[in-house]
């Protein structure tokens, strides 16, 4: 017996769910790629891709995904056996971290929890240790899809200013931009990474750079340099160069349709649109923790990301069966537990295309599991989640 008949739900931390809009837009045939029209897209994209990243640096789009932006950032502002600090808050940072090694760095994990986020203090004093700035970049996740930190990119900013330490700002932004508040110039980050398959509401298959000035000048003598990746390459006065090669015409035109109706929301309103439902998904988890076997992975409240949830469960549960029904009981696919936390874990996204009746639905079918599966839980979490909405979504 299931109930899952219709199109199945995508609850998982990208590919998120696509706007039929999105799709559409890329329902049509290839664009002559040596076009004036062709030359208005790339320009327009570029333009807007810096303003989401609220910069006045220049930006750059790849054919690749989130770990094609790492190699790209590296690349263009490292040389070989250059040191950099790494800020641990789950699987991701450290991820960007490892590829840094394989490519020839000299890679320092600045030890974190999987259950905080970084702290800004431990930034700045081990930043003040480094008397003779042997640490050339520091690299740091907004927000970790493994475990669902969130980190204060403005407050760890603050931190590595205040030390006096020049070292260059590094930030991913995959699981955060569109959906969460990020300010690059204003945070003093020099380069921002980010994909285009979750808050963006676009197929996989781009990534994206945004680079300030005194990037730009480090890259100039970085010899990690190659030629796909590089930006100086990007700069010639053929379009192509934009793309290292042909255009990647289709997912432009779902980029264009996704950023026009992000625009057409507001940028202040879809990050309250992720706040308001992010809580309501916490409101209807802290319930189910009643039942002392589901609880939150990141233990701070104030530390927990607006686009995913990870959600954590006691060892004489399992969260692969939990998953399975959502999914073939009822059409729903949630996270699963990656890293550290695979077998022991399940996540919940709530980031790009997503409303109050896809998040209550999502947390409906959980709650559905939760009670077929005998698994203990606290009465009320949808419940909670619909109070929670009706309080602060007023009429």
């Amino acid at each position: 017996m299931a109930v899952r008949a219709g199109r199945e739900f995508l609850a998982i931390p990208g590919p998120t769910t696509m706007p039929d809009e999105v799709l559409r837009a890329m329902h049509r045939p290839a664009l002559d790629i040596y076009s004036e029209e062709m030359v208005q897209l790339s320009d327009g994209l570029l333009r807007d891709l810096s303003r989401l990243f609220a910069t006045k640096g220049k930006s750059y789009i790849y054919i690749a995904n989130g770990h094609g932006a790492w190699e790209a950032v590296l690349s263009n502002v490292l040389s070989r056996g250059d040191k950099i600090l790494v800020l641990e808050s789950g699987r991701f940072a450290v991820g960007w971290g490892n590829a840094a090694a394989a490519m020839g760095a000299d890679v320092e994990v600045l030890q974190g929890d999987w259950r905080r986020a970084v702290r800004p203090a431990d930034v700045e004093a081990r930043l003040r240790q480094d008397k003779d700035h042997k640490i050339k970049a520091i690299l740091v996740v907004q927000v970790d899809t493994a475990s669902a930190a969130y980190n204060d990119i403005e407050a760890i900013g603050k931190a590595i200013k205040s030390s006096g330490h020049p070292a260059l700002y590094l930030v991913d932004t995959v699981a955060s931009l569109g959906c969460m508040p990020f300010e690059m110039d204003a945070w003093g980050i020099d380069v921002a990474m980010s994909g285009s398959q979750k808050g963006l509401m676009t197929p996989p298959g781009l990534s994206f750079c945004a680079v300030n000035d005194r990037a730009q000048q480090v890259h100039k003598k970085a010899n990690l340099r190659t030629p796909y990746w590089d930006w100086t390459e990007r700069e010639g006065t053929e379009h192509y160069r934009k793309y290292g090669g042909t255009a990647p015409i289709h997912l432009l035109f779902a980029l264009r349709q996704a950023i026009d109706m992000i625009d057409e929301e507001g940028l202040e309103n879809v990050f309250l649109r992720h706040r308001l439902l992010a809580e309501a998904v916490r409101c209807a988890v802290s319930v189910w923790a009643e039942g002392q076997v589901l609880g939150f992975n990141i233990t701070e409240a104030s530390e927990r990301a607006n686009t995913v949830t990870t959600v954590l469960m006691a060892d004489s549960h399992d969260p692969v069966a939990l998953q399975r029904y959502c999914k073939e009981k009822c059409g729903v696919v949630l996270g699963v537990g990656i890293g550290d936390l695979a077998g022991q874990a399940f996540r919940i996204a709530h980031m790009g295309h997503v409303n109050a009746p896809m998040i209550l639905g999502t947390l409906g079918v959980i709650e559905v599991a939760l009670q077929a599966l005998g698994v203990p839980h606290g009465k009320g979490g949808v419940e909670a989640a619909i109070g929670w909405l009706g309080d602060n979504v007023p009429a």
